[in-house]
């Protein structure tokens, strides 16, 4: 009965929108739906439906601008006092539901621009789409193209996006990355004395030439283009832009034995696989190396203020990655351990078993066995010597000898970070399987698409989107990204006048 009263004393500006679910319910009831099949019936339901939700929207909306009040003045953060009030004033917004316009009071003075302080009650933004819509603008332009996503936003909602403003929309949802994650040191240090794990990567995404890297700008210019040719393998290579990854995760230290990564020891015998968790992996085209790796030690102190925990780096061994790491880490955590992937390692290993064994031979993986075994058994250096000594007494040719040496340089020069007996024992991680990882989704999932070449400020804004999205942060993101702009947008202080 309460309800029926409700219903009867319903405010006028919400008729429409009861109307319209009234009309869909008739229609449901009809003869035409009952001969309907079921998918039918929820594109009718979809249509219909969001169109009744677009009128709530709107009768919302109508009925805060029939209720606002009147101020005498209104002062601005410029301090200027504005006195004129214009009612009704109109702004377009574009929402989920579709297109809906919203109705407030203007206040105004003579050389300024108008305040509307509903505007900051409501949270409107700059432009004409609502935060849902570009919340979902957001989520569709980090997995698909630009194309598909405006077209996904027209199929699975009532609002329309051109590509160019989805664009610039993403651009406008990603600006806040750095601020939050700055924010995040009020949070306090995790409350766990496990291993905190750092991990670095890149991996190059195909840019227009006038956002490519000054270096490679100039070596792209020098590059000839034949008409009716392929490219050349040089102008290949100078299309890209090489963006680094980073990770920073928690994981519980499990010893292990050089035999059983190797799968030399019973089944029973191998400890539970160790989880991540925390983890946080993002990536940036836009900033140098540095920058990033500088943001991967923050959140690492971050997380370990008064460094008591085991921390550990896994590299895969570039050289200026690597000095880098050891320059900025190590000056703030000496005890850290630096840790060369032994994926790496191994590739290398197989590129030298090819020089004596046939290719996809049992003999070659015989081979790359026993000499893991004892690069994981800490005897590197016996391995790369050993692997010098038989480059001479085999007589290889030349190609097959320079995959043998350097595979030996590679052991000898990064000795120092190969001792995986030391690291099993201490139960730390030595395989990079988190940032290869992280490389593979954050950026060939999305910025490897075929024809794709990336102006630089939407490639950033598409990788802090499936940054956020990775390490689960991305509903937190957005309540803060809400917050940045009810401020930079909404900052004046709307008072009314005393």
């Amino acid at each position: 009965m309460n309800l029926v009263h409700q219903i009867e004393n319903l405010r006028e500006e919400f008729h429409p929108a009861f109307e319209q679910f009234m009309l869909l319910a008739c229609r449901l009831e009809g003869k035409t739906a009952g001969e309907m099949k079921h998918g039918e019936i929820e594109a009718l339901v979809f249509e219909a439906g969001n169109e009744a939700n677009r009128l709530l929207l709107q009768a919302h909306f109508d009925l805060r601008c029939n209720l606002e009040e009147r101020r005498e003045s209104v002062t601005g953060s410029d301090g200027v006092v504005r006195t004129h009030c214009r009612c009704g004033c109109e702004r377009s917004l574009m929402t989920v539901f579709g297109k809906v316009t919203v109705r407030r009071r203007g206040y105004s003075a003579s050389g300024v621009q108008s305040v509307f302080p509903m505007d900051g009650e409501l949270n409107l933004p700059q432009d004409k789409y609502s935060h849902g819509l570009r919340y979902r603008v957001a989520e569709e332009v980090a997995s698909h193209s630009f194309d598909e996503a405006v077209a996904n936003i027209d199929k699975t909602t009532g609002g329309k996006v051109p590509k160019r403003q989805a664009e610039e929309v993403a651009v406008r949802a990603a600006q806040d990355f750095e601020g939050f994650y700055s924010s995040r040191d009020t949070q306090g240090p995790e409350q766990t004395s496990d291993i905190l794990v750092m991990t670095v990567d890149q991996k190059g995404v195909v840019m227009r030439k006038e956002d490519l890297r000054p270096a490679t700008q100039k070596a792209a210019q020098k590059a000839v283009s034949r008409p009716g040719t392929r490219l050349s393998p040089g102008e290949k290579r100078n299309r890209k832009r090489m963006a680094t990854v980073a990770g920073v995760y928690t994981i519980e230290a499990r010893e292990r034995s050089p035999e059983m990564i190797m799968g030399l020891s019973p089944e029973e015998d191998k400890p539970a696989r160790s989880k991540c968790r925390n983890k946080r992996v993002w990536a940036s085209v836009e900033q140098e190396p540095e920058a990033v790796i500088q943001a991967m030690l923050d959140e690492a102190l971050r997380r370990d203020p008064d460094k008591k925990r085991p921390w550990a780096v896994l590299l895969d061994g570039g050289e200026k990655q690597l000095d880098i790491v050891l320059n900025l880490i190590c000056r703030h955590q000496p005890a850290v351990t630096v840790i060369l992937d032994f994926i790496h390692v191994l590739e290398y290993l197989w590129k030298a078993a090819y020089s004596f064994c046939a290719v996809g031979s049992k003999e070659a993986e015989q081979w790359v066995a026993e000499r893991a075994l004892k690069i994981l058994q800490g005897n590197a250096s016996g391995v790369a010597k050993r692997l010098r000594q038989s480059t001479g007494l085999d007589k290889l040719s030349q190609d097959k000898r320079k995959a043998v040496e350097k595979c030996a340089d590679y052991l000898k020069k990064y000795e120092v970070l190969l001792h995986y007996d030391l690291f099993l024992t201490k139960g730390l991680p030595i395989a990079t399987g988190v940032i290869e990882g992280a490389c593979r989704h954050l950026i060939k999932d999305r910025m490897d698409l075929t024809g794709a070449r990336w102006r630089l400020k939407r490639a950033e804004a598409v990788l802090r989107i499936r940054s956020l999205r990775s390490s689960g942060d991305l509903d937190a993101y957005w309540t803060f990204h809400e917050a940045q702009e009810q401020k930079r947008n909404h900052s004046y202080a709307a008072q009314e006048a005393a």
